[in-house]
């Protein structure tokens, strides 16, 4: 069983960056797909980013490239997303999610476990 705990989501002014954090608990994680999706109200969730295990591959939505990078610290166990050039249309509760297999995905039923969320806000 994994368990991934999210922070860093606060409000944010339109051009301005945020970096957000993942910590996962678990002996497997360097061995994890990880991924950050997002859902904000009355919308579905939606891909955000991915890493392979190893860090050597990332993935992007076409809404996010070039503004954000995903990157992790297997030896901490973490991944992160950071931010820039913020938009009002990124306002969202952010995932974070892991997969067992070592496929990237960009659907979130192609993913195991989920963590709670942390609220981002970009006001314009």
């Amino acid at each position: 069983q994994v368990q991934l705990v999210e922070s860093g989501g606060k409000l944010v002014q339109a051009g301005g960056s945020l970096g957000l954090s993942c910590a996962a608990s678990g002996r497997s994680f360097s061995t994890y797909v990880m991924a950050w999706f997002r859902q904000a109200p009355g919308k579905e969730r939606e891909f955000v980013a991915a890493i392979s295990w190893s860090g050597g591959s990332t993935y992007y939505a076409d809404s996010v490239k070039g503004r954000f990078t995903i990157s992790r610290d297997n030896a901490k166990n973490t991944v992160y997303l950071q931010m820039n050039s913020l938009k009002p249309e990124d306002t969202a509760v952010y995932y974070c999610a892991a997969r067992r297999t070592g496929l990237v995905g960009r659907k979130a039923d192609e993913y195991d476990y989920w963590g709670q969320g942390t609220q981002v806000t970009v006001s314009s």
